[in-house]
């Protein structure tokens, strides 16, 4: 059985950290969680243990139900704000929502997602009742890649925002994206890789 690595397969998953560039991303199908508030919380923390539990499950369950394997991806999230200015400026993470993402094959069909569900509430998973399966279409993004602490974004993304954005002919739309490459639990914050994403259309 051959196992797929949709990271390799889709281009939108390439960013080089300094070059910010304009990439279209296809409709994608995600486990979601949705939550509220800084995300050194317990909320945020219960959300990620299940999206990987609920992710685990799934792929065993391709691997059992469709004869299909694949690489678990990476944690992702949405965020946004009322005041997006949280975000570059003050970092005012009690302001901030969030979504918490992992991207699954589009061969997953939701009696697969009932499977992995049943399976990681016996492990006791804390947050498998928020879970959800939905296609999220993101389409033309700006987008780069950060390395280092989370809490040293604001700067690229205000050349992001500020600078790319405008000078592309575009606008921001929809909501901030991070695709986490590092595993934050076991890296140097120094060293942590972040895809920084922002939709956008024509400025017009």
């Amino acid at each position: 059985m051959s196992k797929i690595d949709l990271k390799k397969e889709l281009r939108s998953y390439a960013a080089k950290s300094g070059v910010f560039e304009v990439v279209d991303v296809p409709p994608l199908r995600y486990l979601m969680i949705d939550g509220h508030g800084d995300p050194n919380t317990a909320e945020y923390a219960d959300a990620v243990s299940t999206i990987f539990a609920v992710a685990y499950k799934l792929k065993f369950v391709s691997k059992r139900e469709a004869d299909r394997d694949y690489v678990v991806m990476p944690l992702e999230a949405l965020w946004w704000a009322d005041d997006m200015a949280s975000f570059t400026t003050d970092r005012d993470k009690a302001q901030w929502e969030w979504t918490a993402l992992n991207l699954v094959p589009d061969w997953i069909t939701d009696a697969h997602l009932d499977a992995a569900l049943a399976g990681a509430s016996k492990s006791g998973a804390p947050a498998v009742a928020r879970v959800r399966l939905e296609t999220y279409d993101e389409g033309r993004c700006a987008q780069t890649l950060h390395v280092g602490s989370f809490d040293d974004e604001g700067p690229v993304l205000d050349e992001l925002h500020h600078r790319f954005i405008p000078a592309e002919g575009l606008m921001m739309t929809g909501r901030h994206h991070e695709i986490y490459l590092s595993d934050f639990r076991r890296t140097d914050p120094s060293k942590l890789r972040t895809i920084l994403r922002q939709p956008v259309a024509d400025d017009r």
